[in-house]
């Protein structure tokens, strides 16, 4: 959708005297969950005011005052929907008319298979949408309590930032001790200071991707010796010293600082975001790289490239100073360098009920990486779903959650009950991206030329199976909503 082409908004609206009768639904945090709970909701003619604290409080992460600021990444990850977990939610948010999905796909940059996008565009896009919405009122202000209950519904969405005022509050209100993690940023480098006459353009097995040629990546080749030596100085390197009450935090599994990745052992990049495979070094056809880093576009002008996997708690100087001894980077200039944040989140299955509603206080819905999901398109579909649930709640609609067997149900029942045994007691709580270990299992289906698979190809297989599946279920969900809302 093209902002400045005067945009239709939705076909689900109510007319404007219903309109000015509704009462207004508050969601607080301006991320990306925040924003497609509030288009959402808006879109199904609910009156919506987002709050969000920026500028007058920032944070460790955010550098603007734009509302969906990608701070840790410019990627979406894959966006191949018919065999990969997070491309299938991609599709179905494009399906559900996604706000935060067409933004990313009009501001793109080339990354192989992955949907990365440039930053700024990207979030100027959403920004414009959003206050350009005649049902959104957007309030630059903190809110550092509970919503109050003379609100109404309300949507938490404040992320995994969220200030210790609020946090407080909703510790208070949850009676549970907050769980946390940290979550590092990669650097992101100048391409015009890195040497072309050792690094390369190439995608992995040189595979395209949306908008991309097969050559998206930059990749920096290390010997063995170099490598071994690059380990050393990543684990020796000053890092950042944590606060007393942060010692205790875990890392995030999916999102670790290569510094610990590299203490558990020298050969764990290797296997990591500095696999060698899928690559030839065409200054070198006839020599293997023991290793190799890889650079990602990070803005639409090509002009900044960001470390693939290197989130990172060194201090600034180890950074310069370790990062320049990867071969082609000896001269690099950092546009940002690498960060480490506190992220927080709730013990959903416990607290929160089947629509994303506080069990003690059915008011207050929560959206966002606050639930327990992981990644950017994850908050995205949780603050969709939260939007869709309070403007249903608000118009006496029945809410009808999606089908399990989609990849929105599959993550909802992740954070509402997926970690509950028979008896309630449950496992440990964590953090997830979506993945198909999260899906109804299927029959893996037989080859067409009746022989047997190899298990790669039955794995394959099955990934395609569940996605069509969940599509064909996804669209029946549609139609149905279409058919309660009238």
């Amino acid at each position: 959708m093209c902002i400045e082409d005067a945009p239709a908004y939705g076909h689900n609206k109510l007319n404007m005297s219903q309109n000015m009768r509704t009462p207004p639904l508050h969601i607080v945090g301006g991320g990306l969950a925040g924003c497609e709970a509030a288009w959402a909701a808006a879109e199904r003619g609910i009156p919506v005011i987002l709050h969000e604290m920026r500028p007058h409080r920032s944070t460790d992460a955010h550098q603007s005052d734009a509302l969906a600021e990608l701070v840790c990444s410019n990627s979406l990850r894959s966006d191949d929907y018919q065999a990969n977990a997070v491309g299938l939610l991609h599709e179905e948010l494009r399906r559900c008319g996604s706000l935060i999905m067409a933004a990313a796909d009009a501001h793109q940059v080339p990354a192989g298979s992955a949907l990365a996008v440039d930053r700024e565009g990207f979030s100027a896009h959403i920004t414009t949408a959003i206050e350009a919405h005649p049902l959104i009122t957007v309030q630059r202000e903190e809110i550092a309590e509970l919503p109050p209950e003379s609100w109404g519904p309300a949507i938490l969405a404040t992320g995994p930032l969220t200030s210790r005022a609020l946090g407080d509050a909703i510790g208070a209100v949850t009676g549970e001790q907050g769980l946390a993690f940290f979550d590092a940023i990669a650097p992101i480098i100048h391409k015009d200071s890195i040497d072309f006459g050792i690094c390369w353009f190439q995608s992995r097995y040189d595979k395209p991707g949306p908008g991309g040629t097969g050559a998206d990546y930059i990749n920096c080749p290390l010997t063995k010796p170099q490598y071994e030596a690059f380990i050393a100085a990543l684990v020796s390197g000053d890092k950042t010293e944590f606060k007393q009450w942060e010692k205790d935090t875990p890392y995030f599994e999916g999102c670790l600082p290569v510094e610990i990745m590299a203490e558990r052992g020298p050969e764990t990049l290797r296997f990591g975001p500095m696999k060698p495979v899928g690559l030839t070094d065409p200054h070198h056809p006839d020599v293997k790289p023991h290793a190799i880093l890889q650079l990602r576009q990070d803005n639409a002008l090509g002009t900044l490239y960001n470390m693939v996997g290197f989130q990172t708690k060194l201090t600034y100087g180890e950074q310069k100073r370790i990062f320049r001894t990867i071969p082609g980077l000896e001269g690099a200039e950092f546009a940002r360098l690498g960060g480490i944040h506190r992220n927080t989140y709730l013990n959903s299955p416990k607290l929160l009920d089947a629509t994303l509603r506080l069990k003690t206080r059915p008011q207050l819905r929560f959206a966002g990486q606050m639930t327990g999901v992981e990644g950017y398109v994850e908050s995205t579909a949780s603050g969709l779903l939260a939007g869709r649930f309070a403007a249903d709640e608000i118009l006496g609609r029945t809410i009808v959650p999606p089908p399990g067997v989609t990849a929105l149900g599959a993550l909802l029942a992740h954070v509402t009950g997926g970690h509950l045994s028979a008896d309630g007691a449950g496992l440990e709580f964590q953090p997830m991206n979506i993945n198909f270990g999260l899906f109804p299992e299927i029959a893996t289906p037989p080859a067409p030329d009746g022989k047997r698979m190899r298990r790669g190809m039955r794995k394959l297989a099955r990934k395609q199976a569940m996605s069509q599946r969940a599509l064909k279920a996804l669209e029946t969900w549609l139609h149905s909503e279409e058919q309660i809302s009238g």
